[in-house]
């Protein structure tokens, strides 16, 4: 069976678990405790050189980066991927300018916002990554106009990536009713079968460390 090592509060985590619940391979979590330093020890560092999660076992394969992972399960399940090679691609240019554009820095300002301590939080560092997740938000919103998902006509990893962070509760200057078009876009991603909420699909809860 497939093992994602991974935890709750993490977006980048969820779009691991997300890809998997939906395409209906077999599969379990198995949490990583990061608040605790998990990551950095040499059992973990033994199965992900880059001390990191998500990252996905499957007898032999042992992968890392939600990206990978996701083109790894289209592999083994048959979708996800876009069927044609122009879809695939667009599939694949919507990842990266997730991973880039709009994860990476969700990630960071939803971390110092609500995780990190509150000395640790670099001056104005959050203000000026909202400002640039902003942006993000309306180019997402552009291109969801009159479209039901990113590519084609059905749910994609474009769309899996790309919402990996939307559905946390936590603050980080994202607000669905600012953006009608994120908004109805992720109720069409709930409404799918087997969707779960991140803190419902994966170990790992706040509130566990309150």
């Amino acid at each position: 069976m497939i093992k994602l090592h991974c935890f709750g509060e993490s977006g980048n985590a969820y779009k691991a678990a997300l890809a998997l619940q939906l395409s209906g391979l077999e599969w379990e979590a198995v949490y990583v405790d990061f608040f605790n330093g998990a990551t950095r020890t040499p059992e973990f560092l033994a199965i992900n050189p880059l001390g990191e999660v998500p990252c996905l076992v499957d007898g032999d394969e042992c992968i890392s980066q939600s990206g990978v992972i996701q083109m790894y399960i289209s592999e083994k399940s048959g979708k996800f991927g876009g069927v044609t090679p122009a879809q695939q691609r667009e599939v694949l240019r919507w990842v990266f300018w997730d991973n880039h554009k709009l994860s990476s820095m969700a990630g960071n300002v939803r971390y110092f916002e609500n995780f990190a301590p509150k000395s640790s939080v670099p001056e104005g560092y959050t203000e000026m990554n909202k400002a640039r997740l902003t942006t993000a938000y309306k180019t997402l919103n552009r291109a969801l106009d009159g479209n039901d998902w990113l590519v084609g006509d059905s749910i994609t990893n474009a769309d899996i990536s790309c919402c990996g962070y939307l559905f946390y509760p936590e603050p980080f200057g994202f607000n669905r009713t600012d953006f009608p078009n994120i908004d109805a876009w992720l109720d069409r991603i709930s409404e799918q079968p087997g969707w779960k909420h991140p803190y419902d699909l994966m170990p790992g809860h706040p509130s566990d460390r309150a």
